[in-house]
């Protein structure tokens, strides 16, 4: 038994002095699982033509303002350059920081950014898409179905998020290149 113990505390010890370990792995399923999902979702923002980043689409109005969008009849005239700043960040937003994660370059502050866009993202599916009102999309915690969009898979975005915030970009990022010699 006590050489069972001893090896279990060697190998604890040894993932715990493990320090890329656990930065390099959240940024890997980062890029696994959601880079590519928050870059199809900026791609249906952007406008037409090489101005597309400046002019988004209807359907930009439409996903970030679903209510608006609809009482104006899709009509994008009828929102000022506040509703424009707000679709074009959030576009950039969904471009951008991604890109800073998947590259490791000022990882705590892009992951940063990104919970505040999860949490924005997650307020507008609720409130202005009605999601609220879907018990099975918003699901619940401790209730053994591990599965719903809202309380389940955010929460561990953004789990995996402050794991960058916490951990930074690990060894193989350019953070770590960049960064003063230790």
């Amino acid at each position: 038994m006590n050489t069972l113990i001893r090896l279990h505390h060697t190998a604890a010890g040894a993932l715990e002095r493990a320090d890329w370990l656990l930065p390099t792995l959240a940024r890997f399923l980062f890029a696994a699982i959601l880079l590519v999902y928050f870059w199809k979702s900026a791609l249906t923002k952007l406008g037409d033509g090489v101005f597309g980043l400046f002019s988004p689409s209807v359907g930009a109005y439409a996903q970030i303002f679903p209510r608006a969008t609809e009482a104006a009849g899709y009509d994008l005239s009828q929102f000022g350059p506040f509703h424009w700043a707000v679709v074009v960040a959030g576009t950039w937003g969904e471009l951008l920081l991604p890109a800073l994660i998947l590259l490791g370059l000022f990882t705590r502050l892009a992951a940063l950014g990104m919970i505040g866009f999860v949490v924005v993202m997650t307020l507008t599916d609720l409130y202005g898409h009605g999601v609220i009102s879907e018990p099975s999309s918003l699901g619940a915690w401790f209730d053994g179905t591990p599965g719903s969009i809202i309380l389940d898979q955010r929460a561990l975005w953004i789990f995996l998020l402050v794991t960058l915030v916490i951990k930074g970009a690990g060894p193989l990022s350019l953070d770590r290149v960049l960064s003063p010699a230790r």
